[in-house]
């Protein structure tokens, strides 16, 4: 499982926990995100997102 940092404003996706109130469900790889879905705090792309080592 891998993090994912928001360039614009810092978020972290985590795929062991998913984002289970967009309906990401803990578990879900990167690459399974819709490409749709935006960041929730600032509705940045995925594309804005940088996998990162914490």
């Amino acid at each position: 499982m891998k993090r994912y940092v928001c360039l614009l404003c810092g978020l972290v996706y985590d795929e062991a926990k998913g984002w289970p109130d967009d309906g990401i469900e803990p578990g879900t790889k990167w690459e399974d995100v819709s490409e749709d879905w935006v960041c929730p705090e600032c509705n940045a792309g995925k594309e804005d997102f940088e996998m990162v080592e914490i």
